[in-house]
């Protein structure tokens, strides 16, 4: 099944952690910025701000927090000014990675990423490298459901495909038809865990042995770092479900 790697599986543990954590409360507060800039701060208006909203409610942020960072996004506060940037590279084995980042210093940013890379055996390539390998998609992802209701209404809605792995049920759409979509599950009163744009690789590279454990290495040290949003690969990792 293309798209589908045992990363995104590490992802989704993660982000349980770091929830648990408030590690994503600085994302969550970059993306709410970034989206009431670009979009207002009106979230009727501003589906990236909606969506927002959701995620920093989603790992109980106060909504005072989420207010003040709307506000500073929408230039009704002084705040720090925050550019949207993509990084390019290649992990062990000749695998894809691309890096979205939300930076306040793109020189003191894009030196620590090249240093992440080098560090774990990658390299960070040129724009356009390796973006054309993947396919901006919205993703409406299900933990738990009936496969059979999502997929009936996923269809009559307009989204694109529906995939079953592990009981992870994912909805795929194209990026302009998410909110559509989103609003037919909402009507039908089904619970979705997450809905976003995301990057899917075309295809799949499998890593096995230490290759995959590099691999991962620097995927996880990238997702460390302060200004990384979102990490994304062509990499299928092949680890025993004991590591």
């Amino acid at each position: 099944m293309s798209g589908h790697s045992k990363w995104a599986t590490i992802k989704r543990k993660k982000a349980a952690l770091d929830a648990e954590r408030g590690k994503l409360f600085t994302r969550v507060i970059r993306e709410l910025t970034i989206a009431a800039r670009d979009g207002g701060s009106n979230p009727d208006g501003n589906p990236r701000l909606r969506r927002a909203i959701e995620d920093a409610k989603a790992v109980n942020m106060p909504q005072e927090n989420i207010l003040r960072a709307i506000k500073k996004g929408a230039g009704e506060l002084e705040g720090v000014h925050y550019e949207e940037i993509i990084y390019e590279g290649y992990a062990p084995g000749g695998t894809a990675v691309l890096v979205e980042a939300l930076t306040d210093n793109k020189n003191r940013t894009v030196s620590e990423i090249r240093h992440i890379f080098s560090k774990r055996n990658g390299n960070l390539a040129e724009s356009g490298a390796v973006s054309w390998m993947f396919k901006r998609k919205g993703v409406i992802t299900f933990e738990s459901g009936e496969e059979d209701k999502i997929m009936e209404i996923a269809i009559e809605a307009g989204a694109e495909d529906v995939i079953n792995q592990e009981g992870i049920i994912e909805v795929r759409t194209e990026p302009s038809d998410l909110e559509t979509v989103v609003s037919a599950f909402e009507k039908a009163g089904l619970k979705f865990s997450s809905a976003d744009i995301q990057r899917i690789p075309d295809t799949l590279i499998t890593v096995e042995g230490s290759t995959a454990k590099s691999v991962l290495g620097l995927l996880e040290a990238l997702e460390e770092h302060d200004d990384v949003q979102k990490v994304w690969t062509n990499a299928d990792i092949n680890l025993p479900d004991e590591e």
